[in-house]
């Protein structure tokens, strides 16, 4: 029945009527009638059920660069839909009414929204896809497969906004449905991991290194003054990423207020500042959540010139060449799909 909650996948039996849950690295050991850390996989009787199965908080049709992917079909819009739990418990989340709480919902099924998908692309064109995003999708894993597949088959793409907190079990599960991934890495600190998020580092940056061998993959680090934005730091991430693809996009997003977190928003000479250092190692970096000229731009990693130009979250300008290539010196643009303007 639609709205109703399923048998979960990805759990297995630990004993005494409880249940151990294998969706993410938390691992969680379930009591009867309990649930576990994302508040929405719960025991019931010795079987793990999903209770936000074929239930959605938020739906909405946006830019792709909003998630931000600026390099899957630039001026495309994806269906972005999302329902509520979270296995992170962020102090500073901005979507902390749908992750931490328990929101008012409307009942959908995988089958109705990519058949919407599909009619909003016929009428159209520049729909390209759907977005599983808002809260976290790795905790409503049993849809997002369901999904993920049925788009596939009508030539949809399917894009995860994830913390990257997912069990290697899932994440190969759903990766061969998956085209494009923006990944939260939150710091580059264990310590606030453990302290701020509630999580671990190390398996977020397997899911970045994962991830990159099957799907194009965008990385944003929100910026926290005195909590994460040390040069050091943000050197050591651009260096890794650089490691994996210098090509890796990555978004330094400026923080503002919210949830359990104070203090003053990121200063735009610390962002200014830290994409320089970034830069040194990445071809792509850009500034979000903070609207200026020239931050949002795609410039070309050979000779300087600018690709792409973004106000906002809207593409404005495109320089590419017909097949995708630097009109000045060339060199081929990293990009899934097409531009579309």
């Amino acid at each position: 029945m639609i709205g109703m909650p399923r048998k979960a996948l990805f759990w297995e039996e630990a004993g005494g009527d409880k249940v151990r849950c294998r969706l993410c690295p938390h691992g969680c050991v379930i009591p009867p009638g309990k649930t576990g850390i994302c508040r929405v996989r719960e025991n019931r009787d010795g079987v793990l059920y999903a209770l936000n199965y074929n239930l959605a908080t938020s739906l909405a049709l946006d830019p792709v660069e909003k998630k931000p992917l600026y390099h899957v079909h630039p001026g495309g819009y994806l269906l972005s839909v999302g329902t509520f739990g979270c296995n992170f418990a962020c102090e500073f989340c901005q979507n902390w009414q749908i992750s931490q709480e328990r929101p008012r919902t409307a009942a959908v099924t995988a089958e109705r929204l990519v058949k919407t998908t599909v009619a909003e692309r016929d009428r159209y064109p520049a729909v390209v896809g759907m977005a599983y995003t808002y809260n976290e999708p790795t905790v409503w894993m049993e849809f997002v497969l369901e999904a993920a597949e049925l788009a596939k088959g009508e030539g949809l793409v399917n894009a995860l906004v994830t913390n990257g907190y997912i069990s290697r079990e899932a994440l190969k599960e759903v990766l061969p449905f998956i085209d494009a991934l923006n990944i939260d890495v939150k710091a580059w600190n264990e310590e606030f991991y453990r302290r701020v998020i509630r999580g671990r580092l190390k398996p977020v940056l397997e899911t970045v290194e994962e991830s990159l061998k099957e799907a194009w993959v965008e990385v944003t680090y929100l910026v926290i003054p005195g909590e994460n934005d040390s040069e050091d730091d943000l050197g050591a991430l651009a260096r890794h990423l650089a490691s994996l693809s210098p090509s890796v996009p990555l978004h330094l997003s400026r923080y503002f207020p919210n949830y359990r977190m104070a203090g003053e928003p990121t200063p735009l000479a610390t962002l200014e500042r830290l994409r320089d250092v970034a830069h040194e190692h990445l071809h792509y970096v850009y500034i979000g959540n903070a609207a200026r000229p020239g931050y949002a731009d795609t410039s070309c990693p050979k000779c300087g010139s600018t690709l792409l130009t973004r106000d906002g979250l809207a593409l404005e300008r495109a320089c590419l060449t017909e097949d995708g290539r630097c009109p000045d010196c060339g060199r081929p643009f990293e990009m899934v799909g097409r531009v579309w303007l």
